[in-house]
């Protein structure tokens, strides 16, 4: 077993999830047990590297060549809360042959329910026991970086300028990028290792707000209701009744954007319920906030008072805004691509990363594709030939001179 897939294996087990609901940086302390691990790790590569307050890893490889870019590669160790994250047991299945993989006595998946899988015939790859995530988003791409580090520091003669690196907590949770430290960070543009299929590079994705809303109703005995009552659950349901039906993310694809509930928690008095707004266009994005303010005053002026209380916060923006005149760095991943026998392919991003914010945040950083699919459930997996690829193309990527 190679050491990428040994560090691979290793990462997956340690329990990284981020959480919504807590607004410390970072939202669980746990994810510095990962992080403490990569610092160590680092450190053993005779680096400089460091641990910060907030849970992000940084550290530098001196550049041995003066007229190179310094070049960042940054990953993010929180994994999703969206299914259980703890105790997990991954395993690797060799030379796939296209079967029905049964993961326990409830989860199994084939390449005709998944599709993915057809991508993967005749790789290793490696699952879950179907009682977890495995980590694939975003632990392939820390252990790719780490091999990245791990080479330049051990093959000292190959010419590079500085590189730079930082894994980052709660990006799940869209907030990945709040303390990251530029001061230090002095990369003239960096990648996020945190796609899918190996030879990806992604430089559009979502604008992304989120909406919160508080609707408060009339509580009234229901023996004597009638006439008095509003029911605040009824409020939420309505409201979502009244939003574009084909907006549904279950009904969209590609460039499509949707509004998604992610949660709601309620009783008659009082309920609160909360949506992801996403579109690749930014009128058609701003259109759906809108929709959102229209309805609100709708329901409002329905039922003659302040039913419904609505908070829109923008998250990130479509990173091609920025990325459209910076086209070498896209180049220049596209040549690394190219050189270890793989086709670039660029696909809009349904969904953002570190990347998105950092470009807007001044520092470029399209995404790149590590070898996971299926993220954030039970039925994720990753290729091991293709994490091998994808280690490939970053180091392809920092080597100075290569196109």
């Amino acid at each position: 077993m190679t050491q990428l897939i040994e560090r691979f294996l290793r990462y997956v087990k340690i329990d990284t999830q981020s959480d919504h609901d807590v607004q410390a940086c970072p939202s669980t302390e746990k994810q510095k047990d990962l992080s403490r691990l990569l610092e160590k790790e680092l450190r053993s590569f005779g680096l400089n590297a460091f641990l910060d307050d907030h849970g992000y890893v940084y550290a530098k490889i001196e550049g041995n060549v003066k007229d190179a870019p310094a070049i960042g590669f940054i990953a993010h160790v929180d994994t999703s809360p969206d299914a259980p994250g703890h105790d997990v047991n991954p395993r690797i299945i060799e030379n796939y042959g296209g079967e029905e993989i049964v993961l326990n006595d409830t989860y199994r998946m084939s390449p005709k329910d998944y599709p993915n899988l057809s991508s993967v015939i005749g790789d290793d790859i490696i699952v879950t026991d179907g009682n977890t995530l495995l980590g694939a988003d975003d632990k392939c791409g820390v252990a790719e970086i780490m091999e990245l580090a791990r080479h330049f520091t051990t093959n000292t003669d190959i010419p590079h300028g500085d590189i730079y690196i930082c894994f980052t907590p709660d990006e799940e949770i869209g907030r990945g990028a709040d303390l990251f430290d530029l001061d230090y960070f002095k990369a003239d543009f960096a990648y996020t290792a945190d796609g899918s299929a190996v030879g990806g590079i992604d430089y559009e994705n979502f604008n992304a707000a989120t909406a919160n809303l508080t609707f408060t109703g009339k509580s009234i005995h229901p023996g004597t209701a009638k006439n008095k009552l509003v029911n605040a659950l009824h409020l939420a349901h309505e409201f979502h009744a009244l939003l574009p039906e084909f907006l549904n993310p279950a009904y969209t694809e590609n460039y499509e954007g949707f509004n998604h509930q992610t949660n709601m928690h309620g009783q008659v008095e009082e309920t609160t319920s909360q949506y992801i707004i996403r579109n690749h266009d930014r009128a058609r994005f701003e259109k759906q906030k809108k929709d959102f303010e229209e309805i609100r005053d709708f329901l409002n002026a329905r039922y003659g008072y302040d039913a419904v209380k609505l908070e829109i916060t923008d998250s990130y923006y479509n990173m091609y805004e920025v990325l459209k005149d910076r086209m070498d760095i896209i180049h220049r991943a596209k040549k690394a691509i190219e050189s270890v026998g793989i086709t670039p392919k660029s696909e809009p991003i349904r969904g953002g990363t570190d990347g998105s914010r950092l470009t807007f945040m001044g520092l470029p950083c399209p995404n790149l594709g590590t070898g996971g699919f299926q993220f954030h459930g039970r039925m994720e997996f990753a290729s091991i030939n293709q994490m091998e690829k994808a280690t490939q193309i970053l180091i392809r990527i920092a080597t100075h001179n290569t196109d």
